[in-house]
């Protein structure tokens, strides 16, 4: 799994374990919704950090909690 697929599948299991929908996380967050949809359609390959940074306080999360899952642990 790439970085971007890790990006996006953690995307998909906060918005799950809340309740919400990538639109929801979005607004939450202050993140165009397209730019959402992109990263977790895979259009998007490379989001940058201050995009995740936005959605991590939009979930209520550290950038740390983020990232602390086994997905990323290939990209150590």
């Amino acid at each position: 799994m790439d970085t971007g697929q890790a990006v996006a599948k953690r995307i998909c299991v906060l918005c799950k374990e809340r309740g919400m929908t990538t639109s929801e996380a979005a607004q939450r967050s202050g993140v165009p919704p397209k730019t959402v949809c992109n990263i977790v359609s895979g259009k998007s390959k490379n989001p940058g950090i201050i995009t995740i940074t936005k959605l991590c306080a939009g979930f209520g999360i550290t950038l740390e909690q983020f990232f602390n899952v086994c997905e990323f642990d290939e990209q150590k």
